[in-house]
């Protein structure tokens, strides 16, 4: 396990039980209690803890890992689901794209599959994605406005609104926090949930891709109700009772 698995590992412990000391985290994580107390101490000083006496406690952050630290969970699964993206989107496509894992995932395998002969052009709030798009050639970038949110490099406020509402995009790639049959998309950060419908709005499809430990869950913000997505890729972790559900609410499910 490397050390962004196990701070991910940790943070999440946290989260739900809101306090761990030394001697668990290493039982749990299989470490010396040595490896513990160094990245209890590195997480503190990022705060995203707070170090007690022979162990940790959770800041609010801790609910809302930081991108950076989410890039190891479920990666083979996010490639699988980006390539079945991809394949959606024709030559000289309007593509918009939100924040996350799964998306940036996305964005980097169109920028590699962009037909060299057309132009894709792609929307985004994303600081990441937008980082890596704009050295494209083959990729027209538009960026919204707004105030950067470090946890998920997202631009969100009404400075975003100017530019969304102006632009009409071909597809819409929706990352989230949570997918539910019932309850919709959702968000953790209610600025990110705005936004993100706000995008969606302005597209004439919208394909929710995200990994099956998203399914079910419902974050704090909502996004959209299920209705307003027309797929959702996922992969092969997700029931057949889950994907039923979806099916039945309307959406086409995309198992990879």
């Amino acid at each position: 396990m490397s050390r962004y698995e196990r701070w991910n590992t940790l943070l999440e412990l946290l989260a739900q039980h809101g306090r761990l000391t030394v001697e668990e985290a290493a039982e749990t994580l299989e470490v010396s209690t040595a490896t513990i107390r160094r990245d209890f101490d590195e997480l503190s000083q990022q705060q995203m803890l707070m170090r007690t006496r022979g162990g940790a406690v959770a800041q609010s952050v801790s609910y809302d890992l930081p991108l950076r630290y989410k890039t190891a969970r479920h990666a083979g699964e996010k490639q699988r689901i980006a390539e079945a993206a991809a394949e959606l989107v024709p030559p000289g496509a309007i593509v918009g794209m939100n924040g996350g894992t799964t998306t940036s995932e996305v964005a980097r395998t169109l920028a590699l599959r962009a037909d060299p002969g057309t132009r894709l052009t792609v929307v985004t709030n994303a600081l990441n994605i937008a980082a890596e798009l704009t050295v494209r050639q083959n990729v027209k970038l538009v960026v919204t406005g707004g105030v950067a949110r470090p946890q998920s490099y997202e631009l969100i406020g009404p400075l975003a609104n100017g530019v969304l509402e102006q632009v009409t995009l071909d597809i819409a790639f929706l990352g989230v926090d949570g997918i539910d049959a019932a309850a919709g998309a959702s968000a953790n950060h209610e600025g990110e949930a705005s936004v993100n419908d706000l995008l969606i709005g302005r597209a004439a499809r919208v394909v929710a891709v995200a990994d099956a430990s998203k399914a079910g869950r419902r974050a704090f913000a909502k996004i959209c109700d299920i209705q307003r997505i027309g797929m959702l890729i996922t992969d092969v972790g997700l029931s057949d009772d889950a994907a039923a559900e979806f099916t039945a609410a309307g959406v086409e499910v995309v198992r990879v």
